[in-house]
């Protein structure tokens, strides 16, 4: 569970089962206040969409480099 602490300046102090951490404010919703819990789940939509992404980028290098050494 993680729950909101505090915040101090751009950081949410987020209180964790293994001590806290700090997150950045804008990777937090912008309504949440001190002693809400933050819950995160798996976007699958978003995840295919980066893998694609990358996937693309990593055939283009390799072609790229591919092609300085023919």
């Amino acid at each position: 569970m993680l729950i909101i602490d505090r915040f101090e300046g751009e950081y949410a102090v987020v209180e964790t089962s293994a001590g806290f951490i700090n997150i950045p404010r804008d990777d937090i919703p912008l309504k949440a206040c001190e002693g809400d819990v933050l819950v995160f789940c798996v976007d699958s939509n978003d995840t295919e969409s980066r893998k694609k992404r990358i996937e693309s980028m990593m055939e283009k290098l390799f072609k790229d480099w591919r092609q300085l050494f023919i």
